[in-house]
């Protein structure tokens, strides 16, 4: 069996494999009867039809291409364990480009290696991370949000005031065509709190109940929607009903609600809360800034699209989980986008690119530092994995796949080599 190698672009080899027709004779034998199986010939049993029969029954093509098949399975691991020394990802492609009566077999294997990287400065790069500080501003406005949430109402005469929910119908134009999803029926807005866009209820203070009102607004440059961003849109409403709200104390009496004693307690435990949060923003501010500068200061091999491909698939798993847990379908998300699946991830392929750079970089330091992940270590996160989904054999035996356990131990081993680089770099 001769084998050649070549390298291709894109962090890719060839193997070419050429069996000569003596090599190759047991296989074809081997066919035959494993076609012969699913032939029907009188006279005689399945697998036991002589090679000439068979032959002239279906045709010599067919018996040697169920016998170069059996020859690819017994042959191309080892023609890949032998003369490839590289990490290998994703599946190989073989394909078979000679095959004829009496002649050699040829096939080729097209493997996608992990890229070489060459790592940059990683160590001492003085990244500062502010401290988390919380004001006592900020502690105030997620109290007041807190009696929003259980402010009382009642039926209001009058005119719309400030602080009051009133009941709207609303109709949103821009060159006098309606605005998709700009029609609302009975939508609820609290005047004072800006929930449409700056100055709208400027424009409804002052009117009564069943009163109609028609104006202009721009819509602010960084609006969410595109389409609508810093254009002049034209309003129509009309007030269907009016409510006074009156928000509750922050005594003793309010705070029992969400199982706490005195307001004192509230205040602190909102402290905690948002120190927490700030201090995890923080510390990804710091993470993404060095992780940069160590991606700028490394070499990258061509990386595969194999690899890119798969992360921006990944991503886009990440975004429909996110979308649905909000109760959201991605289709409808991406059609408010008005964006296809593909424009999607034509989107999202340059922040694949960073991430799969993030991997190898993690990937590399590991090496050097000879960070590793113990088989105890991983096994526990399995076992933590039965013990949550005891009832799901699926979610099991997925857990205990090798594929699962290879998983964990890159995630793992992730996971240490960013607390060393967090270690050997940011300063607080």
């Amino acid at each position: 069996m001769n084998i050649t190698k070549k390298n291709l672009d894109k962090s890719q080899i060839e193997l070419t494999v050429e069996m000569t027709a003596e090599e190759f004779k047991p296989y074809t034998l081997r066919g035959a009867e494993k076609v012969s199986t699913d032939v029907k010939i009188e006279g005689f049993r399945p697998g036991k039809v002589p090679y000439d029969i068979l032959k002239a029954k279906i045709g010599e093509m067919t018996i040697l291409e169920e016998a170069a098949h059996i020859a690819i399975d017994k042959t191309a691991d080892k023609a890949v364990r032998e003369n490839v020394s590289e990490q290998i990802v994703g599946q190989p492609q073989i394909n078979i480009t000679k095959l004829a009566p009496d002649n050699p077999l040829e096939y080729k294997i097209v493997l996608t290696l992990l890229p070489e990287v060459k790592l940059g400065k990683y160590r001492d790069l003085k990244i500062k991370q502010a401290k988390a500080e919380v004001k006592d501003e900020e502690i105030e406005k997620l109290i007041t949000e807190l009696r929003e949430m259980r402010a009382s109402e009642t039926i209001a005469e009058g005119e719309v005031k400030d602080g009051q929910r009133v009941i709207l119908d609303i109709e949103i134009f821009l060159d006098k065509i309606p605005v998709e999803g700009g029609q609302g029926k009975g939508a609820s807005v609290i005047m004072g709190k800006n929930y449409v866009i700056p100055g709208f209820d400027k424009h409804i203070i002052g009117a009564m109940k069943n009163d109609s009102r028609e104006f202009s607004l721009p819509y602010p440059v960084k609006h969410h929607d595109k389409n609508l961003a810093g254009k002049l849109a034209e309003f129509r409403v009309k007030i269907k009903e009016i409510y006074d709200r009156r928000l509750p104390e922050v005594n003793d009496n309010f705070v029992k609600g969400f199982g706490l004693k005195s307001p004192d307690e509230l205040r602190n435990n909102i402290k905690k809360s948002l120190a927490a949060e700030k201090e995890s923003e923080e510390a990804r501010r710091s993470d993404a800034a060095l992780l940069d500068k160590i991606i700028g200061a490394s070499k990258f091999g061509d990386l595969p699209d194999l690899l890119i491909k798969h992360e921006a698939e990944v991503m886009m798993s990440e975004l429909e989980y996110g979308v649905k847990k909000q109760g959201g379908k991605l289709e409808d998300y991406l059609t408010h986008l008005k964006k296809t699946r593909e424009q999607m991830i034509l989107d999202i392929m340059p922040e694949a690119v960073k991430r799969v750079k993030i991997s190898l970089i993690i990937r590399g330091i590991a090496k050097l530092e000879k960070i590793s992940v113990s088989r105890e270590e991983i096994q526990k996160v399995v076992d933590d994995i039965a013990k949550q989904y005891k009832d799901n054999q699926t979610v099991r035996e997925r857990a205990s796949s090798h594929a699962y356990h290879d998983y964990v131990e890159n995630n793992l081993a992730g996971k240490k080599v960013m607390e060393k680089l967090r270690e050997w770099n940011v300063v607080k």
